[in-house]
């Protein structure tokens, strides 16, 4: 659980620590849009480009980031490999019998579809990571949707209490995996087995995890409401911040590379060469 990115914020001066939150939920939006605006090489290979060059601007380590892949490497497998071998086309590399109503056919564009797609993920898992994650506080995002829900209010939308809830959830991620953690070295010291027998068996043994885990969740979160209302938290109506984001220059600059970016995808699109994608 300790890979899991979410939650995970890592401290340091970059230009993209330096962006307002409200504009990086903004670009993360934008930045999704772009990754499925790839249609052939030339654009995926600019899609991959601008991933490293959010690495290198983040000044998070890489190994850090490629904790935000590990936990989905089973995904992208398999995505890979149905888009390699249940992908059709004009070239056909490689042909096997493997029943007598099924045949796996290894087409050129299965090929390209699989790495493609491999990319797509990649840079979608890293984008996302950096802009809302590795370079954002918890509180810091939740406050930025807060903002950016705020018109909602209009129509009586409790865009205060849903942000407080993202935030705890957020706050309790790291507390609830470390927890888990120690429940497990706990477990594990009295002999329980996790990695052996079947599915079954696994699962089974979960149980003396998940009991723990609830009862402390559930006294935690009772002891976060006492707190809250001896200092009469009521929620949202007339509250105010104690420190106010404003947007600068470098915000919109980055607003206006992102969409340069996009546009640029889009050209690259009409004009590139090879496979490309329906």
């Amino acid at each position: 659980m300790k890979n899991i990115a979410l939650g995970q914020f890592y401290p340091a001066r970059s230009p993209i620590h330096a962006l307002d939150a409200r504009m990086k939920v903004i670009l993360s939006i934008l930045y999704i849009v772009c990754t499925f605006l790839c249609k052939n090489v030339l654009a995926f290979g600019a899609l991959a480009l601008s991933a490293v060059l959010l690495i290198l601007l983040s000044r998070v380590p890489m190994r850090t980031i490629l904790r935000a892949i590990r936990p989905i490497l089973f995904i992208m497998l398999f995505t890979a490999l149905i888009n390699l071998f249940f992908t059709k086309g004009e070239t056909l590399l490689w042909s096997q019998q493997i029943l007598p109503f099924w045949r796996i056919d290894l087409h050129l564009e299965g090929i390209y579809s699989a790495a493609f797609m491999l990319v797509r993920i990649v840079v979608l898992i890293l984008g996302t990571s950096i802009f809302l994650t590795y370079t954002t506080t918890p509180i810091a995002l939740t406050d930025a949707i807060e903002s950016l829900l705020s018109p909602l209010r209009v129509i009586h939308v409790p865009v205060h209490e849903f942000a407080m809830m993202m935030t705890i959830a957020l706050r309790f991620i790291p507390t609830l995996s470390e927890e888990t953690e120690k429940i497990m070295n706990a477990q594990k010291a009295r002999g329980v087995d996790f990695s052996q027998g079947g599915l079954i068996r696994r699962a089974k043994a979960l149980i003396p995890i998940l009991i723990p885990l609830f009862v402390s969740a559930f006294r935690r979160a009772d002891e976060l409401a006492t707190a809250m209302e001896c200092r009469c938290y009521r929620g949202g109506k007339g509250r105010t911040k104690m420190t106010v984001s404003h947007l600068h220059f470098g915000d919109f600059t980055a607003l206006l590379l992102v969409v340069a970016f996009g546009t640029g995808l889009i050209l690259l699109n009409r004009y590139g060469f090879g496979f490309t994608m329906v």
